[in-house]
């Protein structure tokens, strides 16, 4: 009889986890102007989408396009996807967010980006699906845009006044420096900016609660001084009304006395 060897199972190595760093090990910015630019344009975004909970605004995050190969990756100065609810993320993992990659992305130029850096940026937001791309250096007050078209990121010929289509922003470069406008007309500002502006509101809030105060003030004191007249008013109309009740009585008094003295046959012309 043949013995039956009994199969083993194969042992299987533990699937490796990969990992996806929340940090390139790159500083955000090379210099205080670059800075200063991506902070602005951050948040300005989040204070323009504050109230909508569906728009995800971020800066300088690191987004993993592809799973499973952390290789794959870029941290845009700044990038908004509509469709993803606010809140914190060590990285942007796109299989993780409905797999929706950020429609928008700005870049700030610094002295130390490269043009074969800033070219391979453009061809990763192209390959993964970037609505609108901007590339700002404030160095040289110079923008440049491109818009997805026909799958492709398309160069924006004039940028001069140009709306974003997704963010409804307007750019101004021919402003020194560049100039953003809402959609409501008003700038970015930067947060110091808006601080002042915030304070000077208090301030003109305070002044026009202060006038208003005094006006109303016045205005008491208007009622009170109307208030005294009709008073005076009323009783000079009372003492007229005694005096013509007196005025009256007297009269009555006289023509009781003549009555009197005719009946005793004196004619009171004759006294």
């Amino acid at each position: 009889m043949t013995p039956v060897t009994a199969s083993l199972p194969t042992p299987t190595a533990p699937p490796i986890a990969v990992e996806y760093p929340d940090s390139d090990g790159q500083p955000m910015a090379e210099n205080t102007l670059q800075f200063e630019w991506i902070t602005l344009i951050k948040e300005n975004l989040d204070w323009l989408f504050a109230a909508d909970p569906q728009v995800f605004v971020a800066g300088d995050l690191l987004w993993y396009p592809v799973e499973g190969n952390p290789k794959i990756r870029q941290a845009p100065d700044a990038l908004v996807v509509f469709g993803r609810p606010k809140g914190y993320r060590g990285s942007y993992r796109q299989w993780q967010e409905d797999h929706l990659p950020p429609q928008v992305v700005f870049e700030i130029l610094s002295p130390g980006n490269r043009p074969g850096e800033m070219s391979r940026k453009l061809l990763f937001y192209q390959q993964y699906g970037v609505e609108e791309y901007y590339l700002y250096d404030p160095d040289s007050n110079s923008l440049e845009g491109w818009i997805r078209q026909e799958g492709i990121l398309d160069w924006i010929e004039t940028v001069q006044d140009w709306v974003s289509p997704r963010l409804g922003i307007r750019f101004d470069p021919s402003a020194d420096p560049l100039v953003i406008y809402r959609p409501d007309g008003e700038s970015f500002v930067s947060y110091g900016e808006r601080s002042r502006q915030a304070e000077q509101e208090r301030q003109r809030a305070e002044q026009e609660s202060q006038r208003a105060e005094q006006e109303s003030q016045r205005a008491e004191q208007e009622s009170q001084r109307a208030e005294q007249e009709r008073q005076r008013a009323e009783q000079e109309s009372q003492r007229a009304e005694q005096e013509s009740q007196r005025a009256e009585q007297e009269s009555q008094r006289a023509d009781r006395l003549a009555a009197k003295l005719r009946e005793l046959g004196l004619d009171p012309a004759d006294l």
